[in-house]
């Protein structure tokens, strides 16, 4: 199934950015594929916003890069506010006190 139009506009300035983040770095195509364990190939699929590239590879891209934990914090519990809120929604209005003696 194809990705949706924002799934493949973010997936394209995701691989541009990566790609600024390289040159500014300086380093060629073949340096960060090295690092980052991948083939050159791959490595330009992630810069092109290819929706097919395992997303381990487009972490160890960013880590080659200096992105130590790229995905760690995506949906963190404390900073996701939508998923927070949802939950508080849930919560029982009132507690009850269980039956002693039973």
């Amino acid at each position: 199934m194809r990705p949706s139009f924002a799934v493949e506009e973010a997936l394209r300035t995701l691989g541009s950015n990566i790609k600024t983040a390289r040159l500014r770095r300086r380093l060629p195509q073949s340096v960060v594929a090295e690092r980052s364990g991948i083939s050159l190939n791959t490595l330009s699929k992630i810069e092109n916003g290819d929706c097919g590239v395992s997303i381990g590879n487009v972490a160890a891209v960013l880590q080659s890069l200096g992105d130590q934990a790229p995905f760690a914090s995506i949906f963190a519990s404390e900073t996701d506010t939508t998923g927070l809120m949802l939950e508080e929604r849930r919560l029982p209005r009132r507690a009850r006190q269980t039956k002693k003696g039973i």
